[in-house]
């Protein structure tokens, strides 16, 4: 009786998908388009309670002017849909392979909710526990914040790509320093808006061999700080985060052939290899160097940092030692399915097998044993090196979405 009571009360719904960014955002529109009229109930849940919230606030907080994804990947199930979109916006595509402008994307993405009459599938919660149940309909109980539960028959995990990532140095101060430096002088990348910061004159270093930090390098330049970009090796220069072939049956067909999930680790490590810039980027960079707007230093890690009276005192394995004003480190995210607290209580009763920290799913992204379905880094596995882009974000909708809309797949399929 206490449990029917319960059922009475809670929040429920057929489908709960956890996040409103783009890997949300694809799976829900690949959805509803498989299903039609007879797509399941379901219900998206984001802190933000809007689409893509996160997704836009960085891409503007680092002036990214426009994507490093080509045209034809993006949320919606057409592929030629953005391009379609931006027939009279010919300007916002950029060579090569026609990347969008961060507006167009921007745009496009509000006209495909409109489309598919999504404004208000997102609901402002944020999930703090994944729960378990054995009970005949509902296997989930998703507690949020305001205390309030949701039971769901299935969850999608879309949302996160784990913990910042900070280096120990940086993690040593934060933990034995607190409060004897100002805040905001030490940053993550995803910590940093440039549009709120004054940084004339400001001496900024950033680290990071990545693309985020080429972006936050210029973005301080243009705002008349004295720029050090500097990376623990040597600057690569991609077009994309893995090459190409990646994104299609040339890299991919092997890939899902290969048995050893170790190996499959390792040719996503060599197929991403690092951080790296696109040729724009880094020919942006290279002419600040020469114009002593931004220093390049290569091969060089920071050593010790301390707060002295009104800046940073820095050291490095090069021997060199300056002063900045503020860091940002642009080390990217962790991901780690055994530090994911909403997995913490399914990785307890439905134990997974990791790989360096990345867990073996079925052949649909489903975790072993129930009806969770993973998307994003996590799944990376199963879908590839380009498992947390906008193109990942397709491959893994239609993996799961068969799932999803046929209840008769058994969750003892094999697993690929």
């Amino acid at each position: 009786m206490k449990l029917q009571t319960e059922l009475q009360t809670e929040l429920q719904t057929d489908i709960a998908i956890i996040g409103a960014g783009p890997q949300a955002l694809t799976i829900t529109t690949h959805l509803l388009q498989k299903g039609g009229r007879r797509s399941p109930q379901l219900v998206v849940l984001d802190p933000s309670g809007t689409w893509m919230q996160r997704w836009h606030q960085q891409f503007a907080a680092q002036d990214i002017a426009y994507l490093r994804s080509p045209v034809a990947h993006h949320p919606d199930p057409n592929p030629y849909a953005l391009r379609a979109f931006a027939e009279s916006r010919h300007r916002e595509l950029f060579p090569p392979y026609d990347r969008p402008s961060r507006q167009l994307f921007q745009d496009f993405c509000h006209a495909l909710i409109q489309r598919w009459n999504l404004q208000d599938r997102v609901m402002a919660a944020e999930v703090v526990q994944i729960e378990p149940i054995r009970q005949q309909r509902y296997r989930f109980r998703l507690w949020l914040k305001d205390g309030r539960g949701l039971l769901a028959r299935r969850v999608v995990l879309a949302g996160g790509d784990g913990a910042l990532n900070v280096p120990e140095w940086a993690r040593s101060l934060q933990e034995t320093h607190q409060g004897a430096y100002p805040t905001d002088r030490l940053s993550h990348s995803d910590q940093v808006d440039l549009g709120q910061l004054q940084l004339q004159g400001d001496r900024v270093l950033v680290i990071g061999g990545g693309l985020t930090s080429g972006h936050l390098a210029l973005g301080a330049m243009h705002r008349g700080a004295n720029v050090k970009l500097m990376a623990r090796r040597q600057f690569q220069v991609k077009l994309f985060d893995a090459d190409p072939g990646w994104v299609g049956p040339k890299y991919l067909k092997g890939f899902n052939a290969e048995a050893s999930w170790q190996r499959r680790w390792q040719m996503i490590q060599d197929a991403r290899n690092g951080g790296s810039f696109t040729p724009d980027v880094m020919l942006k960079l290279r002419r600040a160097q020469r114009d002593k707007s931004i220093e390049l230093i290569e091969q060089c890690q920071v050593v010790q940092v301390r707060w002295c009276s009104d800046c940073w005192q820095v050291d490095c394995t090069d021997g060199e030692h300056f002063e900045c004003d503020r860091i940002w480190y642009a080390t990217g995210r962790k991901l780690d399915a055994a530090q994911c607290p909403l997995l913490k209580e399914i990785q307890a009763q439905y134990p997974a097998k990791l790989v360096h920290g990345l867990p073996i799913l079925d052949s649909h992204l489903r975790w072993p044993g129930c009806e969770l379905f993973v998307m994003g880094g996590l799944a990376a596995l199963q879908v590839g090196p380009v498992a947390r882009n906008l193109r990942g974000a397709t491959i893994a909708s239609d993996r799961i979405v068969e799932a999803l809309m046929k209840p008769t797949i058994a969750l003892s399929r094999a697993v690929a």
